[in-house]
C-alpha cells in the first residue's frame, strides 16, 4: 500500500441463505420439499381417519379402496323394454305385471314368455335378453269370428295342429330385429366382485370417488388427516381494513393463504398477524403444535428479517434456503424437529404464491399421503415471447386461450392481479421462452375460469 493511501474497505461478508450462490435449483427445491413431507408423515406414523362420504372431498385415501358388494349386485335390465325367455325370433307372451327399478322381481319367466322391464329392474329369472322398447312391437290376438285355419286343417287331413293357438286377447311380441341372447342385460359383477381393488391408496377423492364408493356399499372413507398448518403473517406495516395511508399497507397474504392452504389439503388451525418482533416470532414458531408452519415475509436480509435468527435459535435445520426462481428466490424450507417443518414465503404478494407452489405444495401432498406431489404438466405452446432470468427459473400466470397459453401482463412480485386472473403458473427455463415453446405448467388447486374480457391483462 502507497504510503498516505486509504486503506481499502473490508470486503463485505457473505449474506446468509441468500447469495446466489447459495440457493437451490428450482426442480430440486420441490423435490426436497416433497421428501421433507414423505419423511415426516413417515416418523409421525400418523394413523388414517374415517370420515363420512359427504365431508370426504378433496381427501386422500389413506386404505385401498376395494369392493364391498359385486357391481352390479344383481342381473339388470340396461334399457327399458321386455324381458324375454328363450331364443328369438319370437313371438313371445307378454305377460300382465311389470318389473320396476327398486321392487321385488317377477316370478321366473318361462320360455316363450315376456314382461314389460324398466332400466335398473332386476331382470327376472329365466330371462335370456332385454328387448328394448323401440326394438318391438306388440299386437293382441283376436277373437275368432268363424272356424280357425288350424280346424279346417283338422277336418280336411284328420290331423291335429303342431301347437294351439294363443287364446283370444293374448299380447304377443314381435322382435323388430335380431334379438341375441343376454343383450342389454347387465350381470352380476360385470364392473368389480367383491374384494376387487377399485382404488389405490393415496387416490385423491373426487366427486366421482364419492359415487364409486356409495356404489360399492361404503358410508364412510378411511383417509390421511390433514396435516395442520398455522399461518403467521409478519410485519408492522399491514393493514386488515380500510385503505392503505401513510405508508401502510393493506395485508393480501392473510386473506389469501388460509384458503389456498386449504386447496391444498391442509387443515388451517391459525391464521395470526405478529409484527416485526423476533422474540415473538420465536414464541409463535416454537409454540405452535402445527406440523408446518408458514411465515411471510422477514426471509430476506433486512433491518426486521427475523426469520433466519429464530431458526437458529430453535435449532432448526435449513433444507432449503433461497430458491432459483423469480419471483421469490428468498423463500426457505427448515426442519423444526422430526415431525414439524416451516416455510417462509417472500413478503411480496406474488413471490409468496410462487413459495406456495414451489415447497408448501410439495410437502403438504407428501404429508397428506398422496402417491405423488404435485408435478408441473406440460401444458400448451406458448403465444407470446417471454422474458427469462439469465439463470433462474421464472413463474409466470397464463391463461389458455385458443389452445395456446397467454402469458398475463401484471407479474411483478408485488402484484397479484395477473395470478387472480390466471388458469395456472407457466414454468419458464432461463434465459426465457419464444412462441410455440411447450412450458410445464403449474395449475391452481381450484377451477378458473379464463376472463377474456379483461383484455387489459394481456401481453
Amino acid at each position: 500500500m502507497t504510503p498516505g493511501q486509504p486503506a481499502p474497505a473490508p470486503a463485505p461478508a457473505p449474506e446468509r441463505g441468500h447469495g446466489h450462490h447459495r440457493a437451490t435449483p428450482w426442480p430440486e427445491a420441490r423435490a426436497r420439499a416433497a421428501r421433507a413431507g414423505a419423511e415426516a408423515r413417515a416418523a409421525a406414523d400418523r394413523a388414517p381417519v374415517r370420515v363420512p362420504l359427504g365431508q370426504a372431498l378433496g381427501r386422500t385415501l389413506a386404505e385401498p379402496l376395494r369392493a364391498l358388494t359385486a357391481l352390479p349386485s344383481f342381473d339388470g335390465s340396461a334399457m327399458d323394454g321386455w324381458a324375454v325367455a328363450g331364443p328369438g325370433p319370437g313371438p313371445w307372451t307378454v305377460r300382465e305385471e311389470s318389473v320396476l327399478a327398486g321392487h321385488a322381481g317377477a316370478v321366473a319367466l318361462a320360455p316363450g314368455e315376456a314382461v314389460r322391464i324398466a332400466t335398473g329392474a332386476r331382470v327376472p329369472a329365466g330371462a335370456t335378453a332385454v328387448i328394448r322398447t323401440e326394438h318391438a312391437r306388440t299386437d293382441a290376438v283376436p277373437a275368432p269370428d268363424t272356424a280357425t285355419d288350424a280346424d279346417a286343417v283338422e277336418t280336411a287331413t284328420g290331423a291335429a295342429p303342431a301347437s294351439a293357438p294363443a287364446p283370444a286377447g293374448t299380447v304377443l311380441l314381435h322382435p323388430l330385429r335380431e334379438v341375441v341372447t343376454g343383450q342389454d342385460i347387465r350381470p352380476r359383477g360385470q364392473e368389480c366382485r367383491a374384494g376387487d381393488e377399485l382404488l389405490p391408496a393415496g387416490s385423491g377423492v373426487g366427486p366421482a370417488v364419492l359415487g364409486l364408493a356409495a356404489a360399492a356399499g361404503y358410508d364412510e372413507l378411511a383417509v390421511a388427516p390433514r396435516p395442520r398448518v398455522e399461518v403467521l403473517v409478519l410485519g408492522d406495516e399491514l393493514l386488515t381494513a380500510g385503505l392503505p395511508h401513510e405508508g401502510l399497507i393493506r395485508d393480501a397474504l392473510g386473506p389469501m393463504l388460509g384458503p389456498w392452504l386449504t386447496a391444498l389439503g391442509a387443515e388451517v388451525v391459525a391464521t395470526r398477524r405478529i409484527g416485526d418482533d423476533a422474540e415473538a416470532l420465536y414464541e409463535a414458531v416454537t409454540g405452535s403444535a402445527a406440523e408446518l408452519v408458514v411465515t411471510t415475509g422477514g426471509t430476506a436480509a433486512g433491518p426486521v428479517d427475523h426469520v433466519h435468527g429464530i431458526l437458529d435459535k430453535a435449532g432448526a435445520t435449513l433444507l432449503v434456503d433461497g430458491v432459483k426462481v423469480r419471483p421469490g428466490h428468498p423463500m426457505l424450507l427448515a426442519r423444526l424437529n422430526a415431525g414439524r417443518h416451516l416455510v417462509g414465503l417472500p413478503g411480496n404478494p406474488l413471490a409468496a404464491v410462487s413459495g406456495l407452489l414451489t415447497l408448501a405444495a410439495p410437502l403438504l401432498a407428501a404429508l397428506g399421503a398422496a402417491a405423488e406431489p404435485p408435478a408441473a404438466a406440460l401444458g400448451a405452446p406458448l403465444r407470446d415471447p417471454v422474458q427469462g432470468h439469465p439463470h433462474d427459473t421464472r413463474l409466470v400466470p397464463v391463461v389458455h386461450r385458443d389452445g395456446l397459453l397467454v402469458p398475463l401482463r401484471f407479474n411483478g412480485p408485488a402484484m397479484l392481479r395477473g395470478v387472480a386472473a390466471a388458469d395456472g403458473m407457466a414454468v419458464v427455463p432461463p434465459g426465457g421462452a419464444e412462441p410455440g415453446r411447450r412450458l410445464e405448467l403449474l395449475t391452481l388447486p381450484w377451477p378458473t375460469e379464463t376472463p377474456f374480457a379483461q383484455g387489459a391483462c394481456f401481453t
